[in-house]
């Protein structure tokens, strides 16, 4: 039997033999740490030595109500003995159904169609497809271009990509991939000295509305991430820009396509982030926390007057004939009916608000470190922009890894924190306590002052 103080070495060895990691150069394994997971309990993951590490990030913000949670697991272990699988065209199943039936009564009015893949980007793909589809079946072909916000991210595939806007990700690839319009970010962060969150973002639609004056007649869709660019730094914005950017889709005839899949099912305070802007998007898309962190499934919401395009004989060739083989998977639909119930039956989005209270609290000294330039929260998403210059904004070289240091130091105090270059954010399962939040915030502030020394 392996003891525990090799444990650890043993599957990391293992691993390293023959998996290839995502969003990981395989080199840097060679002096950071592989961690091998064997078990998770509440906001904890416990690794092959019995090492605890707080899970900060949600593993990919992701986990909501914490590791191995016991209602989502008795759902899982009823559903695999009943049905496990089957194929989504011309066959369906309760799980899917009910599922279908809570999410539109959730989400914004008038989301009534709802299509199921298996992941963030894959729901990405079907809105961006749909979109163009629909314009293509009401006789407006020409329509084949989307605008993005600088600074986004909405996922690894070659269409999720093209809308993105994070050049270590899209630079390699460039040559495959859509040119999508680039409109200004509505990010705070970028605001001039003094300047409001609400006015950066009148002033960026101002600059929404000239492009999309030039370019409606070519354009299938804005897409956005509601309130937070997360993995373009976590970058924040108003509310206002929101409901001011649905009016403009709605002036020029182009679709508003809401990317939630980060920052939905309470991220930011309510359930949905465009519930804070009173918006309704043409297409909501969904995943992450949508099973609780359990399995991949994703989901797009629609309308009714989209899903009416698409309604023809079947030779009028008008059919969506888009596809996954896990669509609508049994098992996955239930963890997302088990997570729902959750919601429905305990006080979810009020416990939050009190946890992002004290981890503002907590976090408020931040703002006066010389290298801190800015401290932004919505709700259970904070984040901490570090750089080598205050006054001028002046950022840490990136072959530096300044954020690396805060990683590394995270794990050696028994917290998971990954920051995304230089900005440290924090994304807890929603099942942390307020004595959790102090240690993840304290390992924070430490690694900070390591990392910028």
């Amino acid at each position: 039997m392996i003891d525990q103080s090799h444990a650890n070495a043993e599957l990391a060895r293992r691993d390293l033999r023959h998996i290839w990691h995502p969003c990981t150069q395989m080199h840097d394994h060679q002096h950071v740490p592989m961690v091998p997971i064997v078990r998770g309990e509440g906001a904890w993951l416990i690794d092959a030595g019995g090492r605890r590490y707080l899970d900060g990030i949600s593993s990919w913000w992701t986990n909501l109500f914490g590791h191995a949670n016991p209602r989502i697991a008795a759902a899982l272990a009823e559903q695999a003995r009943t049905l496990e699988h089957v194929i989504f065209a011309g066959f369906t199943h309760p799980v899917a159904i009910e599922l279908a039936e809570r999410l539109v009564a959730l989400t914004p009015q008038g989301l009534d169609k709802v299509f199921f893949a298996d992941n963030g980007s894959a729901a990405i793909e079907v809105a961006l497809k749909m979109s163009f589809h629909y314009w293509l079946n009401q006789g407006h072909g020409g329509k084949t271009r989307f605008i993005a916000l600088t600074g986004s991210y909405h996922g690894e595939t070659l269409g999720a990509l093209s809308v993105s806007d994070v050049a270590l990700y899209r630079k390699t690839y460039a040559p495959l991939l859509l040119t999508p319009m680039l409109a200004p970010s509505p990010d705070a962060y970028e605001g001039e000295p003094g300047e409001s969150p609400e006015h950066v973002a009148m002033r960026r639609l101002a600059a929404m509305r000239v492009l999309l004056e030039g370019h409606a007649h070519e354009t299938c869709a804005v897409i956005v991430e509601p309130l937070v660019q997360c993995a373009g730094g976590m970058r924040m914005h108003h509310a206002a820009f929101l409901t001011g950017l649905r009016a403009l889709c709605d002036q020029y005839n182009v679709h508003l396509i809401a990317d939630e899949i980060a920052v939905g099912f309470g991220r930011t305070g309510t359930l949905f982030a465009c519930e804070q802007a009173h918006v309704a998007p043409d297409f909501m898309c969904l995943s992450k926390g949508l099973t609780g962190g359990t399995l991949p499934l994703s989901a797009v919401l629609t309308t009714q007057q989209v899903y009416d395009a698409f309604y023809a004989e079947y030779n009028a060739g008008k059919a969506f004939l888009h596809s996954h083989s896990y669509t609508g998977n049994p098992l996955a639909c239930r963890a997302a009916l088990e997570t729902l119930n959750i919601f429905r039956d305990e006080p979810v989005l009020e416990r939050n608000r009190t946890l992002a209270t004290h981890l503002a609290r907590r976090l408020a000294p931040l703002r006066d470190h010389p290298n801190v330039a800015d401290l932004r929260q919505h709700g259970m998403i904070a984040a901490v922009e570090l750089v080598a210059d205050k006054a001028s904004r002046r950022t840490f070289p990136s072959e530096e890894r300044r954020g690396l240091r805060v990683y590394l130091h995270g794990l050696g105090r028994g917290a998971l924190l990954r920051p995304l270059g230089n900005v440290i954010y924090f994304m807890p399962p929603y099942v942390v306590s307020e004595g959790e939040i102090d240690h993840l915030v304290d390992v924070a502030i430490e690694g900070i002052t390591h990392a910028v020394a």
